[in-house]
């Protein structure tokens, strides 16, 4: 075990630089701060400049992480690892979805929901009491800031990006509906993921994904290399609308299920092994090669099937024309429906949501969460597949064009330079 990074006499001489009313402010952010220091030695296995062979990992600086309290906001340095990632456990990365679950249950208490309920849910989030004065304040803070991270400017230029929808059920105007939370997440050119957006709509039509994809524009999103997401003509629709010059990547996952539901459970296993042997292939030219030979196998016996997969297996292969590194990411939705099943166990805790408002509050911060933890972590792709990527975008592209690689299908084309909303 190692010593502490900060003995206890560096504390009260931290104190004593602290006066007046900022006195319980030095000394819970020196505490906070030896908590996380010591942490930190235990997750590394040496102090800073101590030699062990017990080291795990080396550090690599620090970065700056305010902690609101009681007192005011403490201002604390959180290490940074060479390999992997840290992240105290002081700070309670989850703190602010629950504060947004404590809204949601306060909110839905206010509208009526009788109290047999509210307590039911009190007690499935470990929470055991409301405070209906406080609902007002709480509501308005945590709305604030989740709409702020939903509407915050897009800086980032993004390699990837995936789009999906969950179906969220919500009161509205004395009817329960169920209406589309529909997410955009990233990988940006620097290796890292992001949630770029959010919103919810009535249903999961063209015209709601075409405004949200404008939206996304607006706050200054450029368009991505790929999209990946399943074979909804609304996304495709509007994606080869507002992001011209993207590639698209049908989700192959879903694409194989759609398959299998075509045949009889006798039958699955057989059909299964012949369309992995299309994405076994370790090209696009060979990939189509083996598609048209599986087409023909099954043209006997299954007429329907091959023509399927003559007609639409070529949507699933865009993803090769990009590093074999990032392949078992980008060829599916997998990643984003991971996330979508988080928020569904969230959103199933609450039930029916009393507005519209309310699913922004509690999945908006989730979201939120998800986001500012994916920045602190490893990067998924290293700086050399990165470059790979950005290397089918011409050098010196026109400042309102671009062009994407793979096989880009209706209106989205592949090698054609076309204006960039």
């Amino acid at each position: 075990m190692t010593k502490p990074s900060m003995p206890f006499e560096t504390i009260l001489n931290n104190l004593q630089e602290v006066g007046g009313g900022d006195l319980f402010r030095g000394i819970l952010q020196s505490v906070c701060q030896s908590i996380i220091n010591l942490e930190a030695d235990e997750h590394v296995g040496a102090a800073p400049y101590e030699r062990t062979e017990g080291r795990a990992v080396q550090r690599n600086g620090s970065r700056s992480r305010g902690l609101e309290t009681r007192v005011g906001e403490l201002e604390l340095r959180i290490p940074k690892m060479r390999q992997g990632s840290f992240f105290p456990s002081i700070l309670e990365p989850r703190r602010r979805t629950e504060q947004a679950l404590f809204s949601v249950i306060q909110e839905a208490w206010v509208n009526g929901i009788s109290t047999r309920a509210v307590d039911n849910l009190v007690q499935a989030m470990g929470l055991d009491g409301i405070d209906k004065s406080k609902v007002s304040r709480i509501c308005e803070d945590l709305s604030s800031a989740v709409y702020v991270f939903q509407d915050r400017p897009i800086e980032s230029k993004f390699l990837y990006v995936w789009v999906d929808a969950t179906y969220i059920r919500v009161r509205d105007s004395g009817r329960i509906q169920s209406k589309a939370l529909m997410i955009a997440i990233g990988l940006n050119e620097l290796g890292e993921r992001e949630v770029i957006g959010f919103t919810l709509g009535q249903t999961e039509s063209y015209e709601a994904w075409v405004s949200f994809m404008r939206s996304l524009v607006a706050r200054g999103m450029s368009a991505p290399l790929l999209l990946i997401s399943d074979a909804h003509e609304g996304i495709k629709k509007a994606a080869s609308e507002v992001f011209y010059g993207t590639s698209w990547q049908r989700c192959r996952v879903h694409f194989m299920r759609n398959i299998l539901s075509m045949v009889s459970k006798t039958q699955q296993p057989m059909v299964s092994a012949a369309l992995k042997q299309i994405y076994l292939q370790t090209d696009q030219k060979s990939a189509l090669d083996m598609v048209k030979q599986v087409a023909q196998k099954l043209e006997r016996q299954l007429p329907k099937v091959a023509n399927k997969i003559r007609e639409e297996a070529l949507e699933t292969l865009s993803y090769m024309a990009f590093p074999a590194e990032h392949w078992k990411q980008i060829h599916s939705t997998n990643g984003l429906e991971r996330l979508n099943r988080e928020m569904k166990r969230r959103a199933d805790v609450v039930g029916i949501f009393p507005n519209d408002d309310s699913v922004i509050r509690l999945l908006g911060s989730i979201l939120a969460e998800q986001h500012d933890e994916w920045l602190v972590c490893r990067k998924v792709y290293s700086q050399e597949s990165i470059r790979k990527a950005l290397g089918y975008v011409p050098e010196d592209p026109d400042p309102i064009a671009t062009k994407a690689p793979g096989l880009s299908l209706g209106p989205i084309q592949p090698d054609t330079v076309s204006e960039t909303i």
